[in-house]
């Protein structure tokens, strides 16, 4: 099969992100042609000026469209592309100069109708979010399943870094209406159409995602919300392991109560994983401060996923 390209990226509002986007787009080391969708949903702060400005040296299409969100942007560039399988990028990604010489290598190798790729962070981001980054990737928060480690039994890919088949797109129609947790569903659909994921480990792209605290709690609140709505409607899917961040932050708040009244065990139990974290950070990222901030962003994230998750599990109305 001949792999042609196209490269999907909704973006809302952030000209500067897709400005360094494109340029990482144009030092591939990838012979082929490919081109690049810019899906604009409905932004104030436009990408126009960005995407002309790149249009001599890549090739780029631009829509603009009525806000819907990150899926349905998604689903209508599978539509407008021109290629037989598709790459799917956030906005707020660079992408290394070998990433589609690899894509190709590893689907000519072992082709699939969908993979999922790895993240990293550049040298380039700021502090908090290179904490951020450890967070979501280390196997002391995630198990290291969104970072460099295969996943135990079927991957399922995240859509800041994706690839899907013509074919698979037709099979599942794309993404579902749900705010969060749609990359996931979209896998378990891939699944019940007969279709194979794979991660390609050296398909990796640098992730800025969050700024702050406040947005990284709120994206992690997202994830833990998706999770019992995945889990009712996908009963097969469900692992007593999700219930973990909520366990864990429930166990925090019982070890200060305990340390109240001279118990102090459990909270010496917490001490001691969150030094492993502030360790294990500065062995990865060679920075104090990053170390000292991966304590943070990895207790923010346990607590943004755990809340979400019990208010979408015990109250399930509450956001519709």
């Amino acid at each position: 099969m001949s792999l042609n390209f196209s490269l999907i990226i909704p973006v809302y509002n952030r000209p500067n992100e897709i400005e360094e986007l494109l340029e990482s787009l144009t030092k591939q080391d990838f012979s082929s042609d490919f081109e690049i969708l810019i899906i604009e949903d409905g932004s104030t702060e436009k990408s126009e000026m960005i995407v002309e400005k790149y249009k001599s040296q890549l090739h780029l299409k631009y829509f603009f469209k009525e806000n819907s969100g990150a899926g349905a942007s998604r689903n209508f560039g599978m539509q407008k592309a021109s290629g037989n399988y598709f790459i799917i990028l956030d906005s707020d990604v660079i992408v290394p100069a070998q990433y589609l010489s690899e894509v190709k290598k590893a689907l000519e190798t072992n082709y699939t109708d969908a993979f999922g790729g790895p993240d990293a962070a550049h040298k380039s981001f700021t502090s908090l979010q290179k904490a951020i980054n450890y967070s979501m990737t280390s196997v002391l928060t995630t198990g290291g399943i969104r970072g460099k480690k295969q996943a135990v039994g079927k991957f399922q890919p995240r859509s800041f870094n994706l690839g899907l088949s013509k074919k698979a797109f037709e099979q599942t129609h794309g993404f579902s209406k749900m705010k969060n947790g749609e990359d996931i569903d979209l896998t378990f659909r891939l699944w019940e159409n007969g279709c194979e994921t794979q991660l390609i480990e050296k398909a990796f792209v640098y992730h800025k995602r969050r700024s702050t605290i406040q947005q990284f709690f709120k994206q992690t609140f997202g994830f833990g919300t998706a999770r019992p709505i995945l889990n009712k409607k996908y009963p097969e899917t469900a692992k007593p392991t999700y219930w973990f961040p909520s366990l864990f932050i429930i166990g925090i708040d019982a070890s200060i109560i305990l340390a109240i009244f001279g118990y102090n065990q459990l909270l010496y139990f917490y001490g001691f994983y969150f030094l492993l974290i502030f360790l294990d950070s500065l062995v990865q990222n060679k920075n104090l401060y990053v170390a000292f901030l991966s304590m943070f962003t990895s207790l923010t994230q346990f607590l943004g996923y755990g809340l979400g998750f019990l208010e979408s599990k015990f109250y399930p109305n509450k956001n519709k």
